[in-house]
């Protein structure tokens, strides 16, 4: 679970701490031996996602966290030894969201059923701070059923397509006008049946006395951004796809059997994009938003440019 996605997050900020969900990349890897004698102190990875043997969605990035600083003038040798293979060819590219975190996505999304692995054979390589790799790391995962998630703020409704068949279509409460649903496409974090969320934690009031203050563990949340989006039962909202003027703060309402039905179709990295509310996109670094960029906006923070995956 990312760092500081404690409750719905209307008031959150947009940017990643550094962290993203998924395993000690240093404890859960297959790790190569240490060189004798590193030229430097270490480059270590803090993350890789996806988890090794996990299933994902279709618009799952590779997200790499280093635990230091990559200068800018080492990210393309960094990227060439981040080398991504798949079961069928995918084109795809690198992108860094700060100088710690490197996210690979296709440029359209995955084909279901694709087998994925990511080899960071860092051994040697500089982070062109004084550090070298001292380890290679190896992830394989796949990519599951075409689930997807369209959700309308304006016509407070949610639509589910697997492998691009209709399943169900639900009623919705989406943001308030004070605090607005994130427009856009967010992969889902990852999921859990309850989660304790508070109005303290996103920044929106820490005065109990406040109208928009709350305390409350809610069940069947799946988390869509690190600022606190969710899509979940609310003991606030009763009444999903009521238009309800009071709205939620960020996060999208479904009603207790909805919720708990959705939480029990989708996983990691399955895409739900929102339409219609008057907020901005979600940055792609507020979780694992990497569609809500263009291509072109996606390369330009790529140090070398469009690859195709090579064939596992």
């Amino acid at each position: 679970m990312l760092v500081g996605a404690s409750a719905c997050g209307g008031g959150g900020s947009d940017s990643s701490t550094g962290k993203a969900s998924g395993d000690d990349a240093k404890a859960h890897t297959n790790a190569s031996p240490t060189p004798t004698k590193p030229a430097g102190p270490p480059m270590l990875l803090d993350t890789i996602t996806p988890q090794t043997g996990t299933t994902v969605g279709v618009a799952m990035p590779i997200s790499v966290i280093f635990t230091n600083p990559v200068a800018t003038k080492a990210r393309g040798t960094v990227e060439k030894h981040l080398k991504v293979s798949a079961s069928q060819q995918v084109a795809g590219a690198w992108h860094w969201m700060g100088d710690k975190r490197a996210d690979w996505r296709p440029k359209t999304y995955w084909p279901s059923g694709t087998k994925v692995k990511i080899d960071a054979d860092l051994k040697g390589v500089s982070n062109g701070n004084g550090r070298y790799g001292v380890h290679g790391y190896t992830h394989t995962f796949t990519i599951g059923d075409d689930v997807r998630a369209d959700v309308s703020v304006t016509g407070h409704t949610m639509k589910v397509t697997r492998n691009g068949q209709a399943v169900r279509t639900l009623s919705i409460n989406a943001g308030s006008a004070e605090y607005p649903t994130w427009n856009g496409t967010m992969a889902v974090i990852d999921k859990e049946e309850k989660v304790h969320m508070t109005s303290c934690s996103v920044g929106i009031s820490c005065d109990k006395g406040s109208p928009n203050y709350y305390d409350l563990t809610l069940p069947w949340d799946v988390h869509l951004t690190q600022s606190g989006t969710y899509v979940h039962y609310s003991t606030g909202d009763p009444n999903p796809g009521s238009g309800s003027a009071r709205g939620s703060h960020g996060c999208v309402h479904l009603s207790m059997s909805d919720a708990k039905w959705f939480y029990g179709q989708v996983k990691q990295g399955d895409p739900v994009t929102v339409t219609g509310s008057p907020r901005a996109k979600a940055s792609a670094d507020n979780g694992y938003a990497a569609f809500n960029m263009t291509w072109d906006q996606w390369l330009a923070g790529s140090a070398s440019g469009q690859q195709t995956t090579t064939t596992l």
